[in-house]
């Protein structure tokens, strides 16, 4: 770009390229250990979500905890339920309302998984001394925070 039109600062393109270049090749590699326990990321942040809170939740509050659509999170709990891993019970006040929670099952998966999981992705990581990997959660978390609070903008 620079040659074409000099004029420009591509930096910004720079940074969401290899952002962008960098989550790609993230989800190419499937993450090794929930690929061999048969889960996929975004099931797998759904039963982090439910172990980390420690009670239940309903999938409106899932889907904000995970930042995924509705539709998202009631498919891949319709399938986290059929595998034994999630069960729901209804609201004894609103039939419309679920709430859902880990099963032993479950809580054993998540709880057996996250140390290979934290292995797997400090591997991942390994090629930034710890400083920058501070550094870059900070600036990425600062990016995003601000991201969500004006996605209305940002989709113009």
């Amino acid at each position: 770009w620079q040659a074409v039109h000099p004029e420009l600062d591509t930096g910004p393109m720079e940074v969401i390229g290899r952002i962008n270049r960098c989550a790609a090749l993230l989800q190419q590699a499937e993450d090794a250990p929930l690929r061999r326990a048969g889960l996929s990321r975004p099931e797998f942040d759904l039963l982090g979500a439910l172990r980390r809170t420690g009670h239940e939740l309903t999938p409106g509050e899932l889907a904000r905890e995970t930042f995924s659509s509705g539709a998202a999170v009631t498919k891949r709990l319709k399938q986290l339920t059929e595998r034994g891993l999630v069960e729901r019970r209804g609201d004894t006040r609103d039939r419309r309302v679920a709430h859902l929670r880990l099963t032993d099952a479950g809580r054993e998966l998540v709880d057996g998984i996250l140390p290979e999981q934290l292995a797997y992705e400090t591997a991942v990581l390994s090629v930034l001394e710890p400083e920058g990997q501070d550094e870059l959660a900070g600036l990425l978390a600062e990016l995003l925070g601000r991201l969500e609070g004006r996605t209305g903008v940002l989709r113009t």
